[in-house]
């Protein structure tokens, strides 16, 4: 008997996970931008992150091995600029402020950490593509992150 979907995302969004705003720079220098939960660690040596892409995300044909990108951790104030790049806008990027990184992916200010990163593969995954990329720059802020819980935005208790 298959699992149904609603079911399968009432269960999923019981697990609580961080805010990512996912970063590039297309070939003709444009700056792309998608808020990202499917987030993940993989390795410590070599540094390597995982993220998941909807096939349908506008940015997906950017995300090929050799790329460079940037993961944006949110910080607790930052509700407003997660829903701002899970939007259709295709000016995201008009009016906020952000700098660009070594990797040439675009870093936004006063996010919670920043990975700068190298796609190095690519899996399939259902609906979704498993981005595999390795850390070449981090930072970080002693400040609380921006959670997503059960379809909502949640944050830390101090």
């Amino acid at each position: 008997m298959p699992l149904d979907p609603d079911t399968f995302r009432a269960v999923l969004g019981r697990f609580a996970s961080g805010v990512t705003v996912v970063t590039t720079c297309d070939d003709a220098g444009r700056d792309h931008g998608m808020t990202v939960s499917a987030f993940c660690s993989l390795s410590l040596s070599p540094p390597l992150v995982l993220v998941c892409v909807d096939h349908n995300a506008s940015m997906h044909p950017l995300l090929v091995p050799g790329a460079s990108l940037a993961i944006n951790i949110l910080a607790a104030g930052q509700e407003a600029l997660s829903r701002r790049f899970s939007g259709k806008d295709t000016d995201r990027f008009d009016g906020i402020g952000y700098a660009r990184g070594l990797t040439g992916a675009p870093l936004l200010d006063d996010v919670l950490a920043a990975l700068e990163c190298r796609i190095v593969r690519i899996h399939g995954g259902g609906d979704h593509t498993i981005v595999v990329a390795e850390v070449e720059v981090a930072t970080a802020r002693a400040e609380r992150p921006l959670l997503y819980y059960r379809g909502g935005y949640a944050q830390l208790e101090r």
